[in-house]
């Protein structure tokens, strides 16, 4: 069974939000953009999932990713530090089975790997880190190490 994709049915909201349509838009157009794609994906789900969003913010104690993974088991991720400091966050979704007496009417979930990575600053505990996954988010927390403070060190003016 071959799955019906948008394209080829009416929809009102087809051209609603696509980031990866506006990229092909702009390069048919002229503009020049790098894809947020891998070069070597050429299906459009896999596409569409291949570049997980992650949030990345620093405490005072820690560099906190944040990674929106809905439905993602935790044995289909994997978070890694390569290199010693680069924090890898990588995974698959696979395509739900088809069924050749199923009729899909929408296909708008998407599949596919992904792979992230981020060079972390010098600070980072690269040897602490933390990951967990708990309502299809997961949190990487990579803890900074205590930047000592300069001693300051009173000199006598002789004289």
């Amino acid at each position: 069974m071959s799955l019906v994709r948008r394209n080829n049915v009416f929809d009102p909201f087809a051209d609603f939000w696509d980031p990866f349509d506006v990229l092909e838009r702009f390069s048919q157009s002229g503009y020049v953009f790098r894809s947020v794609v891998p070069a070597a994906s050429t299906d459009r789900d896999t596409a569409a999932f291949a570049s997980a969003r992650i949030d990345w913010k620093e405490t005072p104690e820690a560099h906190v990713f944040k990674a929106d993974l809905p439905g993602i088991k935790k044995e289909e991720v994997k978070v890694e530090v390569d290199d010693g400091n680069v924090l890898v966050i990588s995974g698959e979704r696979s395509k739900e089975k088809e069924d050749k007496n199923d009729k899909w009417h929408r296909v708008e979930r998407s599949s596919g790997k992904f792979l992230r990575r981020f060079r972390l600053p010098e600070n980072a505990k690269t040897d602490q880190v933390k990951a967990g996954l708990e309502n299809g988010v997961l949190t990487v927390t990579v803890p900074k190490a205590e930047v000592k403070k300069p001693e300051v060190k009173a000199i006598e003016i002789s004289g």
